[in-house]
């Protein structure tokens, strides 16, 4: 019965994942290119920015954070058969996702902050492109440091979190989504602030931020996978400060003036 109960979950998380991918894929071929490239809040509003990060937490976060929400429910099924209260491996999703929204808020604030700013100083490509450049090698040294250490611990061991931080409850269950979420945003916030340079919507870019935090976190050298992708997230951003065409979202000062 578990085991059929975990496989449900598991589907519903995969599936959810997926609707979210195509979503995505969709609103970005129905996107203006140059919009999506260019503005950090691809002209969108903030209820629509927050729709579509929502979705992107889904499509991105679902799978890594699949284990923990599947050892969440395996205790708390444990609690059921021994007549114990129980409560809904959703809750605990419920409050994960509350993470990602409060996220998604600042996102949008800095975005919208980042576009008016620009426009009043008035910054060419070739620079706004280095300050890209300049955020994709503070990520890569992100993945380098001792906090990034710390949160990744904690998310690729779901057992060690469940016995340190197990809470009985409703609202024990939120809270506990509420601090693995906020883990999760420790080993991430800065993969996910390295997307603005590579284009919000960029698929390729978020599929390659999906797979580095899923394998980081599930895969058996996880904490050597993110080194080395700090190392290339790096040099990348060192290069892109050489060569800003190497960015994306590089745009040509008459293109600037056109969008």
């Amino acid at each position: 019965m578990l085991t059929l109960q975990r496989n449900i979950i598991l589907a519903l998380l995969i599936a959810a994942a997926a609707a979210a991918w195509a979503l995505l894929v969709r609103q970005q071929t129905g996107m203006d290119a140059g919009m999506r490239m260019a503005s950090p809040t691809m002209g969108m509003t903030a209820a629509l920015f927050l729709a579509v990060w929502l979705i992107m937490m889904i499509a991105m976060m679902f799978p890594a954070a699949a284990p923990m929400i599947l050892t969440f429910h395996q205790v708390q099924s444990g609690k059921r058969g021994r007549g114990q209260a129980f409560v809904s491996t959703w809750v605990f999703v419920a409050g994960y996702m509350l993470v990602w929204t409060a996220t998604g808020v600042l996102a949008f604030a800095a975005a919208a902050g980042a576009e008016m700013l620009a426009g009043y100083v008035g910054l060419s490509g070739a620079t706004a492109a280095r300050i890209g450049g300049a955020l994709l090698m503070a990520a890569g040294a992100y993945q380098l440091s001792p906090l990034k250490d710390l949160c990744l611990a904690k998310c690729r061991t779901p057992i060690g979190f469940i016995l340190t931080s197990w809470r009985d409850g409703q609202w024990g269950a939120v809270r506990m989504g509420l601090q693995h979420g906020l883990f999760c945003l420790g080993c991430c916030w800065l993969l996910f602030l390295a997307l603005f340079p590579l284009g919000i919507m960029n698929i390729a870019a978020m599929a390659a931020v999906t797979l580095l935090v899923f394998a980081e976190k599930t895969f058996p050298y996880g904490e050597l996978i993110a080194k080395v992708s700090g190392v290339a997230l790096f040099l990348y951003g060192a290069a892109v400060l050489v060569f800003p065409q190497a960015l994306p979202t590089f745009q040509p000062m008459d293109a600037m003036m056109m969008n």
